[in-house]
């Protein structure tokens, strides 16, 4: 029987990835909310404004601004960022959180991934870019 992308099986991914994901990130005392703000600091190719940093999050996540400020103020007094004048950045600390999550999940992920073909997991890049695309274009109706 072949499987039909679609929302539940996008959902059903999404959730499974995730929750090897969080296993990870709980035993470091990190959300995943916190994780993804965190790498958005780290992986910014200029030093990122809170109301930046805030807005990229929001985006990535759809969450509720009030939910991405306290997530901001947590990495904050967990010293995990910084803020340098009017700009956020990581701390050492926090770019070693990420390195340790990332080699806890780095095996399990070779194991979720392998095997692949390319050609399929360019096909479904493609396919969910053009998802994410779409979506993004109804929700932003929706608030219109």
């Amino acid at each position: 029987m072949t499987t039909i992308a679609d929302s539940r099986t996008l959902g059903l991914a999404h959730y499974a990835a995730r929750g090897v994901l969080e296993h990870a990130l709980a035993l470091h005392g990190t959300t995943f909310q916190q994780q993804v703000a965190l790498r958005a600091a780290v992986g910014a190719d200029a030093p990122r404004t809170r109301d930046e940093l805030e807005g990229q999050v929001r985006d990535s996540l759809k969450a509720d601004p009030a939910a991405v400020r306290a997530t901001i103020d947590e990495l904050l007094d967990r010293r995990l960022l910084v803020m340098d004048g009017a700009h956020l950045g990581p701390t050492d600390a926090g770019r070693q959180l990420l390195s340790s999550v990332g080699t806890r999940t780095a095996p399990i992920s070779a194991r979720i991934w392998g095997g692949i073909p390319a050609e399929d997991l360019a096909a479904a890049g493609r396919v969910l870019a053009l998802v994410t695309e779409r979506a993004n274009a109804e929700l932003a109706a929706l608030h219109t």
